[in-house]
């Protein structure tokens, strides 16, 4: 009996921290969202793939980001700006950028911060406060 006590008991606990978990993601400040996704080589370069998502309540008309590549020896390898056009509010949108690089020489991308950020109706700093970054390939830094 004590043993499905604990059971209930464990259940009830992950329960309530996955309740707590949903909420606490529900009232995430609005912001963007950025994930490399993918890093393919294409023609002795580098393509990589980024999905982005703006929570914000309005359109961002324009987001461009300064991002840094750093490479294989943790060098700066490359400064650039990334455009990624419109994001719309509340909708997933997939951008990709090609660099003179091959993917192996490429050990890290750091976005250093929003170079442009247009839409009617944003907050300041809508592209930079809340930004989170993350990485299904290589270190993504902000």
């Amino acid at each position: 009996m004590a043993h499905g006590r604990k059971a209930l008991k464990s259940l009830f606990l992950t329960a309530a921290l996955a309740a707590t978990g949903a909420a606490a993601e529900d009232t995430a400040e609005p912001g963007i969202s950025i994930e490399l996704s993918a890093a393919e080589a294409a023609d002795g370069a580098c393509k990589l793939s980024f999905v982005v998502q703006n929570s914000h309540a309005k359109d961002v008309e324009q987001a461009v980001y300064e991002t840094v590549l750093f490479g294989a020896q943790g060098q700066v390898a490359r400064l650039t700006l990334l455009d990624f056009q419109d994001l719309p509010a509340g909708r997933l949108r997939v951008r990709q950028f090609q660099f003179p690089h091959a993917c192996a020489d490429i050990s890290r991308v750091l976005i250093n911060g929003a170079a442009t950020c247009t839409g009617g109706g944003l907050p300041d700093g809508a592209c930079s406060r809340g930004l989170r970054l993350s990485s299904k390939v290589m270190e993504l830094a902000g």
